[in-house]
């Protein structure tokens, strides 16, 4: 793909915003660039070379290799298989598969080190993102030891509703990308208790779901 398409493919990226042209576009040179289909997966630590991933497109959830069980959700605009920066051993504990058609672009680890050494804006950023994984692993590990899972799957509804859904007049709507076993990985319970957790949700006017979408209206109360 040419220099300028894959620039503007990396506009929408927080990360890069302070690099300045002549850095985006040196970038944009070594760059590769994937489509991959809905349900296939993203090999983040069995490459010829370590490499971090952007993320234009799409959804991915992270698994561990063996069991597919998930333990997070990236959208689109942010960056995975970071952990290669800092932990080549554990990286290749992780795999990505897509929840829906994705774009991704991808650089070896060694080259993105030696970008973030001469550009602390780029190597902060980056130290951001992995901060956060772990803040949102240590806040599941707090709600796995003081909540029950009526509380934890009501709790990571919302969060998902909001962090990759849209907000409208009345209501939040996003698309209904997880399988309930998927959710049950992500708030430590059964898939059968989130499968009866969101039909109560649902009785209750809480939330609406189908196929396609999960809609969380405005101006109830989520008092489990």
């Amino acid at each position: 793909m040419k220099t300028l398409t894959k620039y503007w493919f990396l506009e929408g990226f927080n990360l890069f915003h302070k690099l300045g042209m002549s850095t985006m576009m040196r970038l944009c040179e070594i760059l590769e660039m994937e489509h991959i289909d809905k349900g296939n997966p993203i090999e983040t630590g069995n490459r010829d070379k370590r490499c971090v991933f952007f993320l234009k497109k799409g959804t991915v959830k992270i698994v561990h290799p063996h069991s597919d069980t998930v333990k997070y959700i990236v959208k689109k605009g942010n960056i995975f298989g970071e952990l290669s920066l800092y932990d080549e051993e554990a990286a290749v504990k992780e795999r990505a598969v897509t929840l829906e058609d994705c774009i991704v672009c991808y650089i070896e680890s060694d080259t993105m080190e030696e970008l973030m050494e001469k550009h602390k804006s780029l190597k902060n950023g980056v130290l951001k993102v992995y901060g956060l994984r772990i803040k949102k692993l240590e806040h599941r590990l707090e709600n796995l030891l003081y909540k029950d899972s009526a509380t934890r799957i009501g709790d990571f509804v919302q969060d998902y509703i909001r962090e990759f859904g849209e907000e409208e007049e009345d209501k939040w709507v996003a698309k209904n990308l997880l399988s309930h076993k998927d959710i049950a990985n992500l708030t430590n319970t059964s898939r059968q208790t989130v499968s009866n957790q969101l039909s109560t949700f649902r009785k209750q006017g809480l939330i609406y779901y189908d196929s396609k979408y999960i809609t969380m209206f405005k101006g109830t109360s989520w008092d489990i």
